[in-house]
């Protein structure tokens, strides 16, 4: 990658499985993620999957009741993320629909550094995949 930042295999691995939906059985679908959060490693030098940042299939009705409040709830409150997020909803004909989507996460007390260098990295996560934006 240009900036000199690659991106970890499990990362890729990730996105790949919420992306494509295999015929699983109802113990897989359980341990599919929902949500989960990349960052920076310590030295700056991979993205990587964030330990404990993750929200599976499974855990939904049991200790999450909803979903994507769960999810915010995850996100830093002074440091920049990049976030995976499996949404489902349903459309006018009332078919429900899957759209799995990348947040770039940054907050106004971001530092500049730290905005800086997820927005020159965007472009690495971009590259792995033709998640939406």
């Amino acid at each position: 990658m240009a900036s000199g930042v690659t991106v970890h295999d499990e990362v890729i691995k990730v996105f790949n499985d919420m992306k494509v939906r295999k015929y699983s059985s109802p113990e897989e679908v359980k341990k599919r993620k929902k949500a989960v959060l990349f960052c920076l490693s310590d030295d700056k030098k991979q993205i990587i999957v964030e330990d404990a940042r993750e929200i599976l299939v499974g855990d939904i009705g049991e200790a999450v009741q909803d979903p994507y409040a769960s999810f915010v709830k995850l996100l830093p409150l002074a440091d920049c993320r990049y976030a995976l997020y499996d949404a489902t909803y349903e459309t006018k004909e009332s078919k429900k629909e899957d759209l799995v989507f990348i947040f770039w996460y940054v907050l106004k007390m971001s530092s500049v550094d730290c905005k800086s260098l997820y927005m020159l990295l965007n472009m690495n996560i971009k590259m792995i995949s033709s998640i939406r934006y």
